[in-house]
């Protein structure tokens, strides 16, 4: 009898250790799990309660303060907070097991919870004097590989806790997930009217929402949850749950899309840059602006060897490998004549840069000190947002805008890119003055030296006079960002006074 071919035989031994593997796992894994149990306990988190939604408003007012402060700290309170991965793996399951009603509660629960977050975080940052872009802002405007890589494993391990009845794990992977920081955002962008915020970070949520619940699904039906476990569905609703899957799965594909592109993108940038230089160059630091038009890349190489074309020819091989226009910007500095070289000094710059941080940042807490009349241990140094917050003590004589002219003074001295917030003590309000109708040019100054106290105060104001000059300063305030309450005379214009609520009536 003629022996098999050995292609046969290695197709038939492979099928037997599939077939071994298959067995191994569902009788040692998939029988381990209470599959009834667990689409119980799933299916009760997905309801709208009371609890569901003071636990949506509170984190979703802690994330969006912790944006608007720029505190990362903050932010990772509203994280654990935040309820709404239940809903979301809710949603995954149930196109899992093709549990209809599961599916539009799950769906129901996640539509009320993020509006409601949008709308609460929209009326927190109306009502805020803070309405700037912040870093931790600017962070979640726009998806990226490593944003999806994250849902990604944190659905993976909540499905896992979920199945597995780890629910401790769960707290982690709110916090990895990072689901409300987004929603906090596209309410700051509604409040603001800004659609490029309100959008770069809805996708973000979007995104995330998407990889979860789609992986949820595929971690379910693993583990051998089926559609016999649910209730018996019509043809209509199991055409819902099967529209559901694709309607979720398109979506997410053009986001990975234009996610791969960007990747592959940064590699072609880096790799486009390097080639310019000799082979023993290092690239110590490269950023890329896809959103400007023409693509905006700024680098940092060090190498042996200068190269006086480098920016010339690295846009070139960019823009034709792209297909888009771009700009290049390459900081070049000279090292040693080796590679090892280049790559002591690519360490080397890296921990100078640290060190010269470190240092600036203790002259910048002992300058503010100075100038606020405390100790430099009452100075907040961040040196990773670069920023730093001092509450000045009164000094004798000092006016508000004195106060605001040491945080010029500060600030210049600082260098570009931090940010010095000096809080002055409650000294008296400017009056804004009117030359006939309009504010007059030192009445615009006063206005912009009351912002400044407001916004580092954080007291409300009390504006008086007469009824149209009051109403005009209203409405420069608001234009502003700022709100103040207007104790109108009568009719007419004439110089308005601003004092601080707090003070005597």
């Amino acid at each position: 009898m003629a022996s098999e071919p050995p292609a046969a035989a290695g197709n038939y031994s492979f099928g037997n250790v599939l077939e071994t593997w298959r067995r191994w796992w569902r009788m040692s894994v998939m029988a381990t799990v209470d599959q009834a149990a667990v689409i119980a306990k799933r299916r009760a988190e997905c309801e709208v309660s009371s609890r569901y939604l003071l636990m949506i408003s509170m984190s979703a007012g802690i994330a969006i303060l912790g944006l608007l402060l720029s505190s990362p700290a903050v932010v990772i309170g509203a994280m654990l907070l935040s309820p709404l991965m239940d809903p979301i793996m809710g949603l995954g399951f149930s196109l899992a097991i093709g549990d209809f009603k599961w599916m539009k509660q799950s769906a129901r629960s996640l539509a009320i919870g993020t509006l409601f977050a949008v709308m609460f975080c929209a009326l927190v940052v109306f009502m805020s004097p803070l309405q700037t872009v912040t870093s931790e802002i600017a962070a979640r405007t726009q998806p990226n590989l490593f944003d999806l890589l994250v849902a990604l494993f944190s659905a993976v391990a909540g499905a896992y806790a979920m199945i597995r009845g780890r629910e401790g794990t769960i707290v982690g992977v709110a916090i990895a997930t990072a689901l409300m920081p987004p929603l906090a955002v596209v309410g700051f962008g509604l409040a603001t009217f800004n659609w490029t915020v309100f959008s770069g970070a809805l996708m973000l949520f979007v995104t995330n929402l998407m990889t979860i619940a789609l992986t949820a699904a595929v971690m379910a039906r693993l583990y051998g949850f089926r559609t016999s476990l649910s209730e018996r569905q019509t043809a209509l609703q199991t055409f819902v749950i099967v529209a559901s899957f694709v309607a979720l799965a398109i979506p997410l594909g053009i986001s990975l899309r234009q996610i791969a592109w960007e990747a592959n993108a940064t590699r072609q940038i880096n790799s486009a840059v390097l080639d310019a230089f000799d082979s023993r160059a290092r690239l110590s630091q490269i950023e890329t602006d896809f959103k400007s038009d023409p693509i905006q890349v700024s680098a940092t190489v060090l190498t042996p060897q200068l190269e006086s074309d480098a920016e010339r020819i690295t846009a070139r091989a960019m823009s034709r490998t792209l297909g888009e226009p771009v700009e290049v910007s390459i900081n070049q500095y000279r090292v040693g004549t080796s590679a090892q070289a280049a790559e002591q000094a690519q360490l080397s710059a890296v921990i100078a840069s640290q060190e010269a941080d470190r240092e600036a940042a203790e002259a910048l807490a002992e300058r503010l000190a100075l100038v606020a009349g405390v100790s430099p241990d009452d100075v907040t140094v961040d040196r990773e947002r670069r920023r730093a917050t001092v509450v000045a003590s009164p000094l004798p004589g000092a006016t508000l805008a004195a106060y605001a002219e040491l945080e010029r003074r500060v600030e210049a001295v600082a260098g570009e890119g931090w940010d010095i917030r000096l809080t002055p003590p409650l000294r008296a309000l400017p009056q804004i003055s009117f030359t006939d109708e309009e504010i007059s040019t030192a009445g615009q100054e006063s206005l912009g030296l009351a912002e400044w106290a407001i916004q580092r105060v954080g007291l409300p104001v009390r504006i008086s006079g007469r009824a149209d000059a009051v109403e005009a300063v209203r409405l420069a305030f608001a234009e502003r960002g700022i709100t103040v309450e207007a104790e109108p005379g009568r009719a007419g214009y004439d110089t308005v006074t601003l004092a601080w609520s707090t003070e005597t009536q």
